[in-house]
């Protein structure tokens, strides 16, 4: 068992500050061993849960360039080719005084009508540059060209709640997807089920991110068990519901993963921040080895993520 664990720390004050019950898990890094880790900082394009997915899985890429989009195209039925894919994540862009941000793209509750409605209205757009398009699921819109081979984006989760322009690159590639985002606002502006959703009270659909862009590679190793249930609280600063989800995440596959621990079974717990992320496996047995540990205390993973 190799669980992975996406924003297991928080870099915010008040995140930093929420002390939920986890004693599986202090159970689990005091008795475990380090054997990896990757550092970085929240400024990289790429998170530090995709590097430590895309490390497990054994696909290269640099910093914003892990070929997620192709990945999930093929998962999603995408026939095999070499094409290069981006994926399109329909997104509401919120303009304030100072800024343009994201709002997560989960909190729009869009279904699969609606989605594809939309996907087809924008699609010419593409289409008349040379895009090939397809439609995947209510937040997965792919495109493929081959400007997107080596192209550098940034995750979604990286933009949610931030100044987008701080995260929307300047290659040539980028900067033609940047004039298709504007005519896509510009298009979804007067869109009916826009108009139906604000009526609603519901955020419209009027933008897009385009993140995971490459050439598709095959998995290489064993595909972890990804919990995310910490994703939605951590992105929406509700740290009593991170917590909350913390705890229940320790009662459940923590305490499955420490039975395997115990049990001498083959197993791995990565945990990942917004800077980088820590793995873990079961430390040795015996006495000398607990002694050595007594000496030698693992450092916090909440100070490094």
């Amino acid at each position: 068992m190799h669980l992975l664990i996406p924003y297991a720390a928080a870099l915010a004050e008040d995140g930093r500050a929420a002390a939920p019950r986890r004693p599986r898990l202090d159970a689990l890094i005091e008795s475990g061993i380090e054997i990896e880790r990757d550092l970085g900082d929240a400024w990289a394009l790429s998170t530090p849960h995709e590097r430590a997915l895309a490390r497990a899985l054994g696909i290269e890429g640099g910093n914003g360039c892990l070929p997620w989009a192709a990945r999930q195209a093929r998962l999603d039925g995408m026939p095999p080719d070499d094409l290069a894919w981006g994926l399109l994540t329909p997104a509401h862009w919120h303009a304030g005084a100072l800024q343009v941000s994201m709002t997560d793209p989960e909190a729009l509750d869009l279904d699969a009508a609606d989605s594809r409605t939309l996907f087809e209205a924008v699609q010419p757009l593409f289409t008349s540059e040379g895009y090939v398009c397809a439609w995947g699921a209510p937040l997965r819109w792919y495109v493929a060209h081959e400007s997107l081979a080596q192209l550098a984006t940034a995750s979604p989760e990286r933009a949610i709640g931030r100044d987008v322009d701080a995260w929307l690159g300047s290659d040539p590639a980028a900067r033609r997807l940047r004039r298709l985002q504007s005519e896509v606002q510009m298009l979804l502006h007067t869109h009916p089920i826009n108009a139906a959703r604000e009526a609603r009270g519901r955020p419209t659909v009027n933008s897009f991110w385009i993140s995971g862009c490459g050439v598709g590679q095959p998995d290489r190793g064993p595909v972890p068990s990804v919990d995310a249930r910490l994703r939605a609280p951590a992105l929406a600063g509700d740290w009593g519901a991170w917590s909350e989800a913390w705890e229940a995440l320790d009662a459940g596959p923590l305490a499955e993963l420490q039975a395997q621990w115990h049990a001498g079974a083959a197993s791995r717990l990565t945990l990942c921040g917004e800077r980088g992320w820590v793995a873990y496996a079961p430390g040795p047995s015996g006495s000398l080895q607990r002694l050595r540990r007594l000496w030698s205390r693992p450092v916090p993973p909440w100070e490094l993520l």
